[in-house]
Protein backbone atom coordinates (compact mmCIF):
# COMPACT_ATOMS: atom_id res chain seq x y z
CA UNK A 1 0.00 0.00 0.00
CA UNK A 2 1.41 3.59 -0.71
CA UNK A 3 2.11 5.95 1.54
CA UNK A 4 -0.58 8.78 1.91
CA UNK A 5 0.64 11.98 0.81
CA UNK A 6 -3.16 14.02 -0.33
CA UNK A 7 -6.79 13.93 0.77
CA UNK A 8 -9.08 16.10 -0.83
CA UNK A 9 -11.93 17.55 0.88
CA UNK A 10 -15.24 18.01 0.11
CA UNK A 11 -16.49 21.50 1.52
CA UNK A 12 -20.09 21.21 2.36
CA UNK A 13 -20.77 18.94 4.78
CA UNK A 14 -17.55 18.17 5.17
CA UNK A 15 -15.53 21.07 6.58
CA UNK A 16 -17.82 23.22 6.35
CA UNK A 17 -21.02 23.36 8.13
CA UNK A 18 -23.79 24.42 5.72
CA UNK A 19 -26.85 22.36 6.39
CA UNK A 20 -28.72 25.46 6.99
CA UNK A 21 -28.31 27.90 4.17
CA UNK A 22 -28.50 24.71 1.94
CA UNK A 23 -31.83 24.01 3.11
CA UNK A 24 -32.85 27.45 3.61
CA UNK A 25 -32.55 27.97 0.32
CA UNK A 26 -34.55 25.01 -0.94
CA UNK A 27 -37.79 26.25 0.96
CA UNK A 28 -37.39 29.14 -0.33
CA UNK A 29 -37.07 28.32 -3.88
CA UNK A 30 -39.95 26.06 -2.86
CA UNK A 31 -41.82 28.50 -1.55
CA UNK A 32 -41.53 30.62 -4.31
CA UNK A 33 -42.01 28.55 -7.53
CA UNK A 34 -44.90 26.19 -5.63
CA UNK A 35 -45.78 28.11 -2.92
CA UNK A 36 -45.11 25.51 -0.22
CA UNK A 37 -41.88 24.08 1.39
CA UNK A 38 -40.38 21.03 0.29
CA UNK A 39 -39.51 17.37 2.21
CA UNK A 40 -36.18 17.63 3.70
CA UNK A 41 -35.44 14.34 3.89
CA UNK A 42 -35.77 14.44 -0.01
CA UNK A 43 -33.60 17.48 0.00
CA UNK A 44 -31.19 15.85 2.33
CA UNK A 45 -31.23 12.79 -0.47
CA UNK A 46 -29.97 15.75 -2.97
CA UNK A 47 -26.96 16.61 -0.84
CA UNK A 48 -23.67 16.54 -2.69
CA UNK A 49 -25.37 16.43 -6.24
CA UNK A 50 -24.44 19.54 -8.49
CA UNK A 51 -27.47 22.40 -8.10
CA UNK A 52 -29.16 22.32 -11.59
CA UNK A 53 -29.23 18.51 -11.97
CA UNK A 54 -31.17 18.53 -9.00
CA UNK A 55 -33.37 21.45 -9.55
CA UNK A 56 -34.79 19.08 -12.65
CA UNK A 57 -35.18 17.03 -10.65
CA UNK A 58 -37.62 19.17 -8.11
CA UNK A 59 -39.11 21.48 -10.70
CA UNK A 60 -39.28 20.11 -14.10
CA UNK A 61 -42.00 22.12 -15.19
CA UNK A 62 -39.79 25.41 -14.44
CA UNK A 63 -37.46 27.49 -15.76
CA UNK A 64 -34.02 26.13 -15.08
CA UNK A 65 -32.28 29.36 -14.72
CA UNK A 66 -34.74 30.96 -12.70
CA UNK A 67 -35.19 28.02 -10.30
CA UNK A 68 -31.11 28.38 -9.82
CA UNK A 69 -31.48 32.33 -9.44
CA UNK A 70 -34.19 32.14 -7.05
CA UNK A 71 -32.17 29.79 -4.97
CA UNK A 72 -28.92 31.47 -5.44
CA UNK A 73 -30.17 35.06 -4.11
CA UNK A 74 -31.03 34.03 -1.20
CA UNK A 75 -27.85 32.14 -0.39
CA UNK A 76 -25.80 35.20 -1.54
CA UNK A 77 -27.95 37.14 1.04
CA UNK A 78 -27.48 35.08 4.08
CA UNK A 79 -24.90 33.04 3.21
CA UNK A 80 -21.81 34.35 4.86
CA UNK A 81 -23.70 34.82 8.54
CA UNK A 82 -24.94 31.74 8.28
CA UNK A 83 -22.32 29.32 7.61
CA UNK A 84 -19.47 27.91 10.21
CA UNK A 85 -16.95 25.09 10.30
CA UNK A 86 -17.29 22.04 12.40
CA UNK A 87 -15.70 21.47 15.32
CA UNK A 88 -12.51 20.02 14.64
CA UNK A 89 -12.08 20.54 11.34
CA UNK A 90 -9.93 23.75 11.10
CA UNK A 91 -7.19 22.15 13.56
CA UNK A 92 -7.50 18.95 11.40
CA UNK A 93 -6.80 20.88 7.98
CA UNK A 94 -3.79 22.25 10.18
CA UNK A 95 -2.36 19.77 11.52
CA UNK A 96 -2.37 17.50 8.20
CA UNK A 97 -0.72 20.93 6.61
CA UNK A 98 2.05 20.97 9.50
CA UNK A 99 2.88 17.10 8.81
CA UNK A 100 3.26 17.45 5.09
CA UNK A 101 0.10 16.31 3.59
CA UNK A 102 -0.99 18.22 -0.13
CA UNK A 103 -4.43 19.19 0.50
CA UNK A 104 -7.32 20.13 -1.80
CA UNK A 105 -11.06 20.85 -1.95
CA UNK A 106 -12.98 19.15 -4.53
CA UNK A 107 -16.70 20.65 -4.06
CA UNK A 108 -19.59 20.62 -6.23
CA UNK A 109 -20.12 24.16 -4.64
CA UNK A 110 -19.35 27.18 -7.09
CA UNK A 111 -15.97 29.18 -6.48
CA UNK A 112 -17.11 32.37 -5.25
CA UNK A 113 -18.85 31.35 -2.03
CA UNK A 114 -16.18 28.50 -1.45
CA UNK A 115 -13.66 30.85 -1.51
CA UNK A 116 -15.35 33.35 0.80
CA UNK A 117 -15.98 30.93 3.35
CA UNK A 118 -12.07 29.54 3.73
CA UNK A 119 -11.33 33.28 3.90
CA UNK A 120 -13.74 33.54 6.66
CA UNK A 121 -12.04 31.20 8.78
CA UNK A 122 -8.76 31.65 7.59
CA UNK A 123 -8.04 28.16 5.81
CA UNK A 124 -7.54 29.32 2.10
CA UNK A 125 -3.62 29.60 2.43
CA UNK A 126 -3.88 26.23 3.78
CA UNK A 127 -5.25 24.25 0.80
CA UNK A 128 -3.11 23.95 -2.56
CA UNK A 129 -5.48 23.51 -4.60
CA UNK A 130 -9.36 23.75 -5.57
CA UNK A 131 -11.70 22.37 -7.80
CA UNK A 132 -15.27 23.66 -7.88
CA UNK A 133 -18.41 23.01 -9.68
CA UNK A 134 -16.82 26.15 -12.15
CA UNK A 135 -13.55 23.76 -13.40
CA UNK A 136 -15.26 20.66 -14.43
CA UNK A 137 -17.35 19.65 -17.57
CA UNK A 138 -18.06 16.77 -15.11
CA UNK A 139 -18.99 16.64 -11.52
CA UNK A 140 -19.56 13.93 -8.88
CA UNK A 141 -20.14 10.94 -8.67
CA UNK A 142 -18.19 11.56 -11.84
CA UNK A 143 -14.13 11.06 -11.23
CA UNK A 144 -13.40 13.90 -13.17
CA UNK A 145 -12.73 16.77 -10.25
CA UNK A 146 -10.02 14.36 -8.21
CA UNK A 147 -8.55 13.72 -11.07
CA UNK A 148 -7.95 17.02 -11.51
CA UNK A 149 -7.29 18.03 -8.14
CA UNK A 150 -4.57 14.86 -8.35
CA UNK A 151 -3.29 15.80 -11.48
CA UNK A 152 -2.64 19.42 -10.17
CA UNK A 153 -1.11 18.24 -7.26
CA UNK A 154 1.17 15.45 -8.76
CA UNK A 155 -0.41 12.79 -6.97
CA UNK A 156 -1.40 9.59 -7.49
CA UNK A 157 -4.58 7.81 -6.81
CA UNK A 158 -3.51 5.10 -4.95
CA UNK A 159 -1.73 7.51 -2.30
CA UNK A 160 -4.76 10.12 -2.21
CA UNK A 161 -7.98 9.75 0.70
CA UNK A 162 -11.21 11.83 -0.61
CA UNK A 163 -12.75 12.79 2.54
CA UNK A 164 -16.87 13.65 2.14
CA UNK A 165 -20.53 13.51 3.64
CA UNK A 166 -22.16 11.92 0.99
CA UNK A 167 -22.97 8.93 -1.53
CA UNK A 168 -21.70 11.41 -4.53
CA UNK A 169 -18.13 12.24 -2.73
CA UNK A 170 -17.64 8.51 -2.12
CA UNK A 171 -18.64 7.56 -5.85
CA UNK A 172 -16.14 10.49 -6.78
CA UNK A 173 -13.01 9.26 -4.84
CA UNK A 174 -14.14 5.49 -5.55
CA UNK A 175 -14.45 6.12 -9.84
CA UNK A 176 -11.03 8.06 -9.54
CA UNK A 177 -9.26 5.20 -7.69
CA UNK A 178 -8.71 7.04 -4.27
CA UNK A 179 -9.40 5.78 -1.20
CA UNK A 180 -12.50 6.76 0.61
CA UNK A 181 -13.70 8.20 3.86
CA UNK A 182 -17.06 9.04 4.94
CA UNK A 183 -17.83 11.66 7.77
CA UNK A 184 -20.56 10.69 10.31
CA UNK A 185 -21.02 14.50 11.68
CA UNK A 186 -23.10 15.66 8.91
CA UNK A 187 -26.79 15.63 7.95
CA UNK A 188 -26.09 13.83 4.35
CA UNK A 189 -24.65 10.91 5.94
CA UNK A 190 -27.81 9.75 7.91
CA UNK A 191 -29.84 10.86 4.59
CA UNK A 192 -28.49 8.92 3.06
CA UNK A 193 -27.10 5.82 4.38
CA UNK A 194 -30.00 3.25 2.68
CA UNK A 195 -27.31 4.26 -0.30
CA UNK A 196 -24.27 4.18 0.35
CA UNK A 197 -24.18 0.86 -0.96
CA UNK A 198 -23.80 2.15 -4.22
CA UNK A 199 -20.67 3.50 -3.51
CA UNK A 200 -19.28 2.04 -0.09
CA UNK A 201 -16.53 3.89 2.04
CA UNK A 202 -13.91 2.68 2.69
CA UNK A 203 -13.50 4.13 5.96
CA UNK A 204 -15.89 5.94 7.99
CA UNK A 205 -14.99 8.56 10.88
CA UNK A 206 -17.05 10.13 13.44
CA UNK A 207 -14.67 12.60 14.72
CA UNK A 208 -12.13 14.69 12.87
CA UNK A 209 -9.11 13.55 14.35
CA UNK A 210 -10.21 10.32 13.45
CA UNK A 211 -8.57 10.81 9.90
CA UNK A 212 -4.98 10.36 11.32
CA UNK A 213 -5.91 6.92 12.37
CA UNK A 214 -6.98 6.12 8.87
CA UNK A 215 -3.99 6.89 7.46
CA UNK A 216 -2.10 5.09 9.68
CA UNK A 217 -4.46 1.93 9.10
CA UNK A 218 -4.10 2.25 5.38
CA UNK A 219 -0.26 2.78 5.82
CA UNK A 220 -0.19 -0.44 7.50
CA UNK A 221 -1.82 -2.62 5.15
CA UNK A 222 0.68 -4.69 3.47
Amino acid sequence: MSKITTVLFDYDGTLMDTNEIIIESWQYTFRTLTGKEGEVGKILETFGEPLRATMAKFFPHHDLEEAVDIYRSYQSTFYKKLIQMFPGTPELISQLKERGYKLAIVTSRLRPTTIEGLEKYGLLDKFDYIVTADDTAKHKPDPEPALIALERLNSRPEEAIMVGDSMFDMGCGRNAGTTTVMVNWAMAADAQKEKWQVYPPDYSIDRPEDLFQVIEQIENMQ
